[in-house]
């Protein structure tokens, strides 16, 4: 189970629809990809995602398109736990889908753009991931799962 109660805690009215919460979780989803791209001693801004990314102007479908593309990435290279990293795209699809939105606009471009660079701690808080304290800011794989 997904622990999605932490979006209550945001103020944005944008977080409340369906819309907003399948944004959100797509972008911390592609972060976690994008993250997972990238080896050692490198920049987020170094993994193939980031670069196919346009932040401030992604549209809905170059959204769906990234999300749909998760299945054959995680495997392609070899992310851990993907099955947990399917289930979070597959929610953000599933909202998405009930939301009926066409168009992502500023709202969708910053609540993406922030659930990406900030994907560790969302991705750690929605599934209960704790960490030791030197990894706590930002691990290169998550440890390991609560319940």
């Amino acid at each position: 189970m997904l622990n999605l109660e932490f979006l209550d805690q945001f103020s944005d009215d944008y977080l409340k629809k369906d819309e907003g919460k399948g944004v959100f979780l797509a972008g911390v989803a592609l972060g976690m990809l994008a993250r997972a791209q990238i080896r050692e001693n490198r920049s987020l801004d170094d993994a193939p995602l980031f670069k196919q990314l346009n932040f401030g102007k992604m549209q809905m479908r170059d959204l769906k398109r990234h999300l749909a593309r998760v299945p054959e990435l995680t495997r392609a290279y070899r992310v851990y736990a993907p099955g947990r990293l399917e289930r979070l795209a597959g929610e953000a699809g599933s909202l998405l889908l009930k939301s009926g939105a066409k168009a992502l606009g500023v709202d969708g471009n910053f609540t993406f753009a922030i659930a990406f660079l900030n994907a560790w701690q969302y991705y750690a808080t929605i599934f209960d991931i704790k960490a030791s304290k030197e990894d706590a800011d930002e691990p290169d794989m998550p440890l390991e799962a609560g319940n």
